[in-house]
């Protein structure tokens, strides 16, 4: 679906259909928004036919998945940057990148048609015409910003998900470490993703590209402070996760001890009067053994210390006991 909003130089914001190739030109002093939800390929030739863009930033655009990264072209800005969902049915994290063109008059952006900063964006911009009033830059980052700020729920329901383990990994549960291991995977996949999408802002934040004026970096350093904040809480999630797998191993082998000590106790009641009622009930005398019948008793006795004493002498050896 392809939504555009224009806005003419001290006008409103409108819906139009479509794009006239006038308004794209430097000083026109129009300022153009496409944002392409779930385009269709017929929908996707508007970037080639109407905008002209590089094939390969078009071709990166029409693909399922890229990391953030920013490119600069000769009459536009490509950059592209990713959302954050929670799936539903599973817990799980997702996150959706988020393409955007930015030009000196308009700014495209596509996406898989989930996103819900620019939706939130499109349902408000043609109330409020000072959202396209300040640029293609400043509309960025306003879709940006909020991209960043719905990572904070998320960050928030992982760090209720740990607290949560790290009660039960005193208890020794046996799903827990599945658990450990799926909530591990979901941030080392931010982390993939955060990591150069810190980079990425960054680079905007330092001026890098002639587009950015000194009011839109101070903007996105503001930004980039919070991506970087959600990159090192990523990385502290993923080790208190290892202490939690630490805890539960610690837990359960503390468990099997309990259960060894009181079946060693049991053992070693048991012993003796297996010991007594072994010897005493021997039936004496015991065919081809030397001795007498009154002394063979003895004689077996003799046997066991010596086996007895035998074995300790092993285990000394080896330094087991």
């Amino acid at each position: 679906m392809i939504t555009v909003f224009v806005r003419e130089r001290g006008g409103i914001t409108q819906i139009v259909e479509a794009i006239r190739p006038e308004w794209l030109a430097a000083g026109s002093g129009v300022m153009v928004w496409v944002d392409l939800a779930a385009p269709t390929p017929e929908e996707e030739r508007l970037l080639a036919e109407v905008f002209h863009f590089h094939p390969l930033s078009v071709e990166d655009a029409q693909s399922a998945l890229q990391f953030p990264k920013v490119e600069t072209y000769p009459d536009y800005l490509y950059v592209v940057l990713h959302g954050i969902d929670v799936e539903a049915d599973t817990a799980g994290i997702a996150t959706r990148d988020v393409d955007f063109f930015v030009g000196v008059s308009f700014l495209v952006t596509v996406h898989d048609g989930g996103s819900r900063s620019i939706a939130r964006l499109r349902s408000v911009c043609g109330e409020h015409a000072h959202i396209l009033a300040e640029g293609p830059v400043a509309l960025m980052h306003r879709i940006v910003d909020t991209m960043v700020d719905n990572y904070r729920p998320a960050m928030t329901a992982i760090e209720t998900r740990i607290e949560t383990l790290e009660d039960e990994a005193f208890q020794g549960q046996e799903h827990l470490v599945r658990q450990v291991l799926h909530l591990r995977r979901d941030l080392a996949f931010m982390r993939r993703v955060l990591t150069p999408q810190r980079d990425v802002i960054a680079r905007l934040a330092r001026r890098e590209f002639p587009s950015i004026g000194d009011e839109m970096a101070y903007r996105f350093r503001d930004v980039h402070d919070h991506v970087v904040r959600l990159t090192d809480e990523a990385i502290l999630f993923q080790d208190r996760l290892t202490g939690i797998v630490d805890v539960h191993y610690a837990t359960v082998s503390n468990r099997m001890n309990q259960v060894m000590k009181v079946l060693t106790v049991m053992s070693t009641i048991f012993l003796p009067l297996t010991v007594l009622t072994g010897m005493w009930g021997m039936n004496i005398p015991v065919p081809h053994f030397f001795g007498s019948p009154s002394s063979q008793f003895w004689w077996i006795l003799a046997l066991m210390l010596g086996i007895s004493f035998a074995m300790i002498a092993v285990f000394r050896r080896n330094d087991w006991i």
